[in-house]
């Protein structure tokens, strides 16, 4: 069962990439290309919180990682006038280097009461964005940040989409060996059992702390990257919402799963859009709000095990029904 999910998992994954490298040649609508750039932005923030939560903690403050990778690699941008390709790397060190720092005094914490403290994290570096580093973030107003490539380069939109694209399949790829490999393994017996992953020799501190960094870090690029995409950056980037989304997006998906991140960014996004073309403001939040209600309910692990209970159900079904006795 579990080979037959991790299957059909990679080929949603492959399809999805496939239909995002595609997607220029299909269209030559840039609201389109602009809407797939911030989804694809997302499926990063979202997969940095899936890391953490892999490894037996939740955070419910992760926008003041994507906030502070954003601000570092705009300010190293702008004051050393070095690419974003590659300010958006230093940010997000930056970021993972805070998130040590958050992670050495609070790590020991068990699951939500961590969330509370990285949630009251965020609102203090809000704060602090619009009071005491007002004069370097421009307080409220924010501030300018450099594009990936300049608007005066011939298609620099398409260039900037696969410039995203690609580093959003490399921050995959370097999830899904994290998640392969022994420090993986020890995320998951942590997470799973901490009193029995202590007994087999993994320290749970050392490798929270390890998952603490690594997320930070990834959630650093995504917030760097939007913030180099749209071309300004305001305090509003350390939202409460914005640390919502991705905890939405990977329940909604699969917790836990290489793909959920994936499928619950892509599949709301889209519902999302979908609600304010037809002209549902408001009443968005309300629906999105139904819809993970009823997964949660109906399907606990997320949108990447419903071929598995579709399955279940058959077979149910055709066990009710018995053995034809007919004789046809």
């Amino acid at each position: 069962m579990e080979q037959k999910r991790d299957q059909w998992t990679s080929a949603a994954t492959i399809l999805t990439v496939a239909f995002a490298l595609v997607v220029p040649f299909l269209s030559n609508n840039l609201f389109l290309l602009n809407l797939l750039s911030l989804m694809l932005i997302f499926i990063i923030f979202s997969s940095a919180w899936n890391l953490l939560a892999y490894s037996g903690q939740g955070s419910l403050g992760h926008a003041a990682f994507f906030g502070i990778g954003a601000y570092a690699s705009t300010l190293i941008a702008s004051a050393s006038g070095i690419t974003p390709y590659i300010t958006i790397f230093l940010g997000a060190g930056v970021a993972a280097f805070i998130g040590i720092l958050i992670g050495l005094t609070c790590v020991r914490l068990k699951e939500w009461f961590l969330a509370m403290v990285t949630f009251g994290f965020a609102i203090i570096v809000q704060t602090l964005t619009v009071s005491i580093l007002a004069p370097m973030t421009g307080g409220w107003d924010g501030i300018s940040s450099p594009r990936l490539l300049s608007p005066s380069i011939a298609g620099y939109q398409i260039i900037e989409y696969y410039s995203i694209l690609l580093i959003t399949i490399a921050a995959i790829v370097a999830i899904w060996y994290i998640m392969r490999s022994r420090l993986g393994l020890a995320f998951s017996a942590i997470r799973e059992n901490e009193l029995e992953a202590r007994a087999s020799g993994i320290d749970p501190v050392r490798y929270r702390l390890i998952a603490f960094a690594l997320s930070a870090y990834i959630a650093g690029i995504a917030g760097a990257l939007q913030i180099h995409h749209i071309g300004y950056i305001t305090p509003e980037i350390y939202s409460v919402d914005l640390s919502f989304w991705p905890v939405t997006y990977v329940i909604f998906g699969g917790l836990g799963t290489l793909a959920g991140p994936i499928v619950g960014t892509v599949v709301l996004t889209i519902i999302w859009e979908g609600l304010k073309m037809a002209g549902i403001t408001f009443a968005r939040y309300v629906i999105i709000g139904v819809l993970l209600i009823m997964v949660i309910i109906f399907l606990p692990k997320g949108l990447v095990s419903l071929p598995e209970r579709i399955r279940e159900w058959r077979d149910e079904r055709a066990k009710k029904a018995g053995p034809d006795t007919t004789g046809k």
